[in-house]
């Protein structure tokens, strides 16, 4: 279930006060394709080994935030640095 547009428009990113909008299925493949060849890291720097049924990406492009079970997990630390991934 995508998450709530009402929701959506109130979130911003804790670390760079973008606002967020939800990855598009292309970019959900993508950073699902690297968490399972076990690229990625997130900006606590471990190891990310669960895939994202759900994502959000700052404006920017610079930082991913999962969705976990319609809940976005806005903490820094959990959150997967975009410059891992080409062209996202």
């Amino acid at each position: 279930m995508p998450i709530d547009r009402q929701l959506l428009e109130i979130l911003c990113c804790p670390v760079s006060k973008q606002s967020l909008r939800a990855l598009n299925a292309a970019q959900l493949e993508q950073v699902n394709q690297k968490i399972a060849g076990g690229d990625i890291t997130n900006a606590g720097n471990e190891s990310v080994t669960e895939t994202l049924s759900e994502g959000l990406i700052t404006e920017n492009g610079q930082r991913i935030y999962r969705i976990d079970d319609n809940i976005p997990v806005m903490l820094e630390h959990e959150s997967i640095p975009a410059d891992q991934f080409d062209g996202l």
